[in-house]
């Protein structure tokens, strides 16, 4: 193996210097060395003739341009005895081929693409320097900045070489740590889940949200933003965002410094219109932002994209709609004013998608709300964009507006998409089941269509449960949710009815949205009730029970979400009601009603008040009764301060809980921090409210029963740890049956509403 020698230009320019005089005159050329390169080509670049007499800033400018055709590897030029000048020439070699070698993570082709030396081009020492670069950076675009790139060449014949670039990947660098300063009202827990890049775990090795990439640290200070505005804070900033790469070049640590700025409230609102046939008051019932609400600015954009349609259907196509923000800083209130501008008569030529390998086109243009050949809007466009980036299919969408001739436009759509698969472990234990471990599969746009498959698996000392399911969230080419269930489940209840139960069956849902915080859902199930392993000393009323039961019912859900965020609830209201109906074929007959409702506020952005309230009915029809597997049950959880199933109806012989046909649970908590925001810990107090109605055909000679409430007590933490929510309560009954069960302590291991 041979190395090539490099010649110089400044070793060049010291070799002709020395062996000419300062004015020479040239009688005759010759060149030697070329083996590929014709002499007039030489004699092109050096711009030289005989008959003529040259200086020396001639013969350096000749050899100036030698160098510069990037033909030659070294040049000299020489003047002989009467008047012959010599220029010597070592031609450049023609690469035969192109290696790579120990390139594991990205392929051949991905690198060839980038670089631009090639089999037949000429080698040049500048050339392959500039390659190195070029894959250097492509490492660095996927996450590994120690990559280390050695080019090495090895001699052919006939002035040939083989180019090969020895690749060492390195590892990863991955994001160690995520700060933020200035931030007061929000703990750096909540800051972080609002954002993509996330600190480096060993849980999260099938995603690359670990891996730093400056383009999404870009992406995640328009999150932050998005974050505080959406909660008041309408002159949040974020002052710098700094990414520090380790000495070892192995590992990153953001630093995001912001400036929360201070919380507005919406004093007054309005509407005003600079079109003349256009009269605002028409247009005021419309605007979704409320006086003496926090300001929002999702529900400023809501309200520009409802004008906008609204106006559209008036035959108002080119119009804007700007909100004008005044800001009190020294009261915290702002008055906004939606001012209705005629806009640019501009339409959309072209919809251009690119960087979408595995997304269809389909899936990214449903999510448009403006199409090929209508007019151009801002306010549509934006919500665009903020349609497929909720699709949580990638990393970056960017919607640019390319202008062409007369009054059209493209709009070229980049997308960068990122892992949607998810792989879950959980351990834990949990009071009621004891030893848990929990696992799953999930992918959110299967094939690329945008469909979810899941399948999870539960296995505790208690219980054993597993669940397929498939949504296609545009059923019919319409914004229709459809979807399948297929689940069973085997539980122990002999602590507390003395049988085991199982359940095998599937679902077949549908739903959909009427705004973006109203929906409902339809659904059909057909399962299979069994109760087994009844105890020898069981009440009479499971025993009477032991055996399988068909079950087919029908039922519709609404919901009305208007909470800030799903997992850390500051504000906002939940509300769900539903309704199922049994008897559609199989053996059971029941009618099933059931209702909840959450508000959430926070005083001084860290004490968050929850009240709640929960309520279900059911009544068997057609001379059927409620069978024990569908009744309620209160208590673990759902009525902290009692076991499960500790109140209602219980045996009087063999004090199993027997169940009832209706049941209220509500009560309060109050949340708030304990220093450790930093592990996602925080605690709270709490006071639940609960009582359970009696089955209809229970003998009350058999039974202790009292549908009285009962009232409970206590405080607790919570720890949003890496395998998911972990609730430790301690809690306390107060009001009580004497043949209730209760306990003082639980640990769940999961999350609730």
């Amino acid at each position: 193996m041979k190395k090539i020698c490099f010649g110089t230009f400044i070793l060049g320019l010291m070799a002709s210097t020395s062996t000419y005089a300062a004015s020479a005159y040239v009688k005759d050329i010759k060149v030697s060395g070329l083996e590929r390169v014709e002499p007039e080509t030489v004699l092109s670049y050096v711009d030289i003739k005989a008959g003529q007499s040259v200086s020396d800033e001639k013969l350096n400018e000749a050899l100036k341009h030698l160098y510069g055709t990037g033909l030659f590897e070294d040049v000299s030029i020489n003047m002989q005895k009467g008047g012959v000048m010599v220029i010597n020439v070592s031609e450049n070699p023609i690469i035969s081929q192109v290696l790579f070698d120990g390139n594991d993570k990205i392929d051949d082709d991905m690198l060839e693409s980038e670089i631009t030396l090639a089999p037949r081009s000429t080698y040049s020492r500048a050339k392959v320097q500039d390659d190195v670069r070029r894959i250097l950076e492509v490492y660095r675009r996927s996450g590994r900045y120690a990559a280390v790139v050695n080019p090495e060449i090895i001699r052919r014949d006939q002035n040939r070489v083989d180019l090969i670039f020895n690749i060492d990947e390195g590892p990863l660098a991955a994001i160690d740590k995520i700060n933020f300063i200035g931030n007061t009202h929000y703990s750096s827990d909540e800051l972080q889940e609002a954002i993509m890049s996330k600190e480096s775990r060993w849980w999260r090795i099938f995603s690359s949200s670990e891996n730093y990439d400056a383009e999404k640290t870009n992406y995640d200070k328009e999150l932050l933003r998005r974050f505080y505005l959406k909660r008041g804070y309408a002159d949040f900033r974020v002052v710098s965002a700094v990414a520090e790469l380790s000495p070892d070049k192995t590992s990153f640590t953001l630093t995001f410094v912001v400036d929360e700025g201070r919380r507005y409230t919406i004093r007054n609102v309005d509407v005003v219109s600079d079109i003349e046939d256009v009269k605002a008051e028409d247009y005021k019932r419309f605007v979704e932002v409320e006086s003496g609400a926090r300001y929002n600015a999702d529900d400023i954009d809501d309200t520009i994209s409802v004008l906008t349609d609204e106006l559209g259907k008036k035959g108002y196509a080119f119009v804007n709609v700007e909100p004008e923000i005044n800001k009190n800083t020294s009261t915290g209130e702002a008055d906004i004013t939606f001012r209705i501008r005629e806009g640019s008569r501009l339409f959309v030529d072209r919809i251009n998608i690119r960087g979408n390998n595995h997304t269809q086109d389909k899936v990214i243009r449903r999510e448009m709300r403006i199409g090929e050949g209508d007019a151009f809007n801002a306010s549509k466009i934006k919500d665009s964009r903020r349609n497929i980036e909720n699709l949580d299919y990638f990393e970056k969408v960017d919607i640019a507006t390319v202008a062409k001739d007369g009054n059209r436009a493209d709009l070229n759509i980049d997308v960068k998409e990122k892992s949607t698969g998810y792989f879950n472990v959980g351990i834990g234990f949990s009071t009621v089941n004891g030893a848990l471990v929990r696992t799953g599969i999930t992918e959110n746009n299967f094939r690329g269509l945008g469909q979810r498959l899941g399948f999870d698996i539960g296995v505790s000392e208690r219980s054993q449960d597993f669940d397929v399911s498939f949504t296609e969230p545009y059923f019919l080419d319409r914004r229709l949710r459809a979807g399948v269930d297929l689940f069973h489940s085997r539980q122990d209840y002999q602590d507390e009815s003395s049988y085991d139960s199982q359940v095998t069956g599937g679902r077949l849902r549908a739903g959909w949205n009427y705004t973006d915080d109203f929906s409902q859902q339809v659904r059909y199930t057909l399962k299979q009730d069994e109760i087994t392993d009844v105890g020898e000393y069981a009440s009479k009323y499971i025993k009477e029970e032991k055996g399988k039961y068909s079950n087919s019912s029908v039922g519709t859900t609404f919901v009305y979400d208007k909470r800030d965020s799903a997992l850390y609830t500051r504000e906002g209201y939940f509300l769900s009601a539903g309704t199922d109906v049994a008897g559609l074929g199989g053996d059971e007959k029941y009618v099933k009603f059931d209702g909840k409702a959450y508000w959430y506020h926070t005083l001084a952005d860290y004490y968050t008040i929850k009240l709640f309230a929960n309520a279900g009915t059911i009544q068997g029809y057609g001379g059927e009764d409620v069978r024990l597997t569908n009744r309620y049950f209160l208590g673990g959880y759902t009525m902290r301060g009692f076991e499960v199933g500790g109140i209602g109806a219980r045996d009087k012989y063999t004090d199993d809980a027997l169940g009832g046909n209706w049941m209220v649970y509500t009560g309060a908590e109050f949340g708030f921090p304990i220093g450790l925001d930093e592990l996602g810990i925080s605690a709270h107090i709490f006071t639940d409210v609960g009582m359970v109605g009696k089955p209809d055909n229970l003998n009350t000679d058999d039974i202790n029963y009292d549908d009285s409430p009962r009232v409970a007590v206590g405080f607790g933490f919570q720890w949003l740890s890496p395998m998911g929510q972990i609730d430790i309560d301690f809690g306390f009954p107060i009001v009580k049956e004497d043949y209730d069960e209760t306990e003082v302590f639980r640990l769940n291991f999961g999350s609730r509403l």
